[in-house]
Order: structure tokens, then sequence, then C-alpha cells
């Protein structure tokens, strides 16, 4: 049986019907969002291919957002005729999940409900997250080759660098550190990495075919990796300088 007064279950069936009144008016006036006649009628457009993509990008974002008021507004209907219904069963100001009686302030904010505070499904956090973010952090995710030891071939990130070096729509100013004045710097690891290559022995150590008859390039990195005294051991010795 309802814990509430007479009086109380009146003033909540009132507004309960005026908010349903004002829903099904609002449906009516606007033909349900304009959902009853195709995106092409709504549009006037022949063709779905408009002059300009983002002309029914838009259109279609204006659509979806139409959908989204009309399915809550068949939700809160769905939610208000539920109420009504208790109300007729004597049922209503009971909360469905621990059978106690829903406070009369509750009822006031929200007329509709069926729950407690305690255990209103709308207050529960949900730790879903979209699947997608698997693969989004770290950065690159699944395509980033940099977290592992026992890797360091051509990566996500290395085609993003490849992509980015001919541009995008951030400029310096959208920069996270303070310190980014160039184009040229908005690269990632910009004039951090190298080129073509992992370490510096790559760019001018070069084989056959076959992986086969190892020779040195001595271009100026491989001059400034025997100034640096960098694996110096591994490399055969530089002929043109003992002649010199």
């Amino acid at each position: 049986m309802s814990p509430l007064t007479e009086q109380q279950l009146q003033g909540l069936r009132n507004e309960l019907l005026e908010r349903k009144k004002e829903i099904e008016h609002r449906l009516q006036d606007n033909d349900h969002y304009g959902l009853g006649d195709s995106q092409r009628d709504q549009t006037g457009e022949l063709s779905p291919i408009d002059n300009h993509p983002g002309d029914l990008a838009t259109e279609t974002y204006e659509r979806a957002k139409d959908i989204s008021l009309l399915e809550h507004d068949e939700f809160q209907l769905e939610r208000i005729e539920s109420a009504l219904m208790a109300m007729e069963k004597g049922t209503y100001g009971i909360c469905a999940a621990s059978g106690k009686p829903i406070p009369y302030e509750r009822l006031l904010a929200v007329p509709y409900t069926i729950y407690c505070k305690e255990y209103s499904p709308e207050t529960e956090v949900s730790n879903r997250r979209p699947v997608e973010e698997e693969f989004l952090a770290p950065s690159f995710g699944r395509t980033s080759l940099d977290e592992r030891d026992d890797q360091n071939g051509f990566d996500g990130e290395d085609a993003w660098q490849i992509v980015e070096n001919w541009g995008t729509s951030n400029t310096p100013a959208m920069a996270e550190s303070g310190d980014i004045h160039s184009y040229d710097d908005m690269e990632i690891e910009a004039g951090d990495d190298n080129m073509g290559f992992v370490e510096p022995y790559e760019s001018f150590v070069a084989t056959d075919i076959y992986g086969q008859n190892v020779s040195v390039i001595r271009s100026s990195i491989y001059q400034r990796y025997i100034e640096d005294g960098e694996g110096e051991g591994l490399l055969e010795p530089d002929t043109h300088e003992d002649e010199s």
C-alpha cells in the first residue's frame, strides 16, 4: 500500500499528468522532431552526396540529435505511464529494489521514479569502457613497438611521423609545451628520432640484396659516429685515414 496521503498522491498525479500532456503536445507540434519524413525529403537533396560532404554531415548530425531527443521523450512517457499505473495499483512510492517507502521530497523532484536514491541505477558509475581505449592507450596502442625490448621495427608511430611530416592542422599554439615556436617542431619527438633508421650506424652500413658483403658508406653521420667513439671496434678500418 502506498505510504503517501491522498492529498500527496493527488498532487503527484496532477504533476505526472501535466508532464505527460506537455511531452505529447511537444511531439505532436514538431511531428516527432521531424522524423516522420526521410532525410532526403527534409534536405531537399536528390542525392545523399552533396556539393560538399560537410553539408550532409551537418544534416546527419542534426537528425541523430533529433532521434536522441525523441527517444528521451518516449522514455519519459513510459516512466510516467508506469508511475500512473502504480498509483492505480496502490504500489506508487514503494522502492522497487528495497521495498522501502520513497521519501516524499524525492517524489516531488522526480515523480516518475520507482527507486530510492540509494538504489537508483542512475547513481551507479559504470566501469565499462569503450573497447577502442585498449588500442589508443598508450600512444598508438597496439601499433606501437617502443615499449617492447625485442622490437625495433617500423611501427604505428613511425607511420604517423611520415604522414605528419607533410603537415597537420595543428599549430604551435596548440602544443602541450610552451617552447614550440615552429611548425617543424610540431612533429612527434621532432629532432629526437632518426629518419629511416633506428641506430646511427644503420644509416651508413649497407649490404647487398642477400644481406651479404657488408660495406660502410663514409658519410657525415659515419664521421660523427667515429669521432664520438661509438662502436669503433665493430667497423672496418678507415683506410682513407690510414693512407693520409
